[in-house]
């Protein structure tokens, strides 16, 4: 089941820690660390997951690789499942009571970092399509049980705000 709820003011409290815990973990490493994802939204119904998005320096790819045991030694699980088709990516995760996080580590101004940040301005900008989206999220997430099948779901609606709002 995937659960969407109403938004949490603690959110940004808690990406806040985990945001300093991740620099602390890789500080030569880790240049920069974006909350992303609904929970980084005032106001947006969202899954109770804090989503991080830790960067390493541009053109340091290589540093992705070095930032796995560290954030590890945090208690996340390193994921490699996605790496196949999101080879620049490394995911982590860890599901605790109060405490669910998601991190995305990637290289600082590639494209999933411009994507990410991009679609969350968007968001914080423009309520109408921050309810909108909240709407769809809902009924996806009564639709589906697979987070994977929830996730794309929403691809459409993203990519068409994303070129909406690029150009606007």
């Amino acid at each position: 089941m995937i659960e969407v709820v109403d938004y949490d003011p603690a959110w940004p409290e808690l990406f806040e820690g985990a945001a300093a815990r991740l620099r602390a973990a890789a500080p030569s490493l880790i240049v920069a660390v974006e909350h992303i994802g609904s929970t980084a939204v005032p106001g947006l119904a969202a899954k109770p997951i804090i989503d991080l998005m830790p960067a390493v320096a541009p053109g340091h790819v290589d540093d992705l690789d070095r930032c796995v045991a560290p954030i590890v030694a945090l208690g996340y699980r390193y994921i490699a499942d996605y790496e196949d088709e999101l080879p620049f990516r490394r995911f982590f995760r860890v599901r605790l009571p109060g405490a669910s996080h998601n991190v995305h580590l990637v290289e600082q101004g590639g494209e999933f970092w411009v994507r990410h940040l991009a679609f969350r301005e968007v968001l914080r900008a423009h309520p109408d399509v921050a309810a909108e989206y909240a709407v769809l999220k809902r009924s996806l997430a009564a639709r589906y049980d697979d987070v994977g099948e929830y996730t794309d779901a929403k691809t459409g609606f993203i990519e068409r705000m994303l070129a909406q709002f690029a150009t606007a």
